[in-house]
């Protein structure tokens, strides 16, 4: 599930060069487009989710990818909020960067599991 979710987060954060992609790139920033819409939702998810699979590498660019998700509403969190935003607009400067990382491990880990 953490795989799948990773994906989604990371077309997510690669929206704006989704469309570059030969053939289904157009196809791919509708769909990362209609995702966004339950950013939030996917990125709260996704930390809880990372969290149990933290020895992972997965889990932890999970998490990466689920901060920079929520980073519009990190302040709400009472006492560490405002740290977790810092951290997150920090690593919003490398959105593009962890969501190509995010859709390539997310695939692989989605095509290396067990049936």
């Amino acid at each position: 599930m953490l795989d799948i979710l990773t994906i989604f987060g990371g077309l997510i954060l690669c929206i704006g060069i989704l469309d570059a992609i030969p053939a289904m790139g157009k196809s791919l920033e509708k769909f990362a487009k209609w995702l966004g819409a339950f950013q939030s939702l996917i990125g709260i998810i996704i930390i809880i989710i990372a969290i149990l699979y933290w020895e992972a590498v997965l889990g932890i660019v999970a998490l990466l990818v689920g901060l920079i998700l929520l980073t519009g509403i990190l302040p709400m969190i009472p006492a560490i909020g405002k740290q977790l935003e810092k951290f997150a607009k920090w690593l919003g400067s490398f959105q593009t960067l962890i969501g190509i990382i995010a859709i390539i491990l997310g695939i692989w880990y989605f095509l290396n599991k067990p049936i």
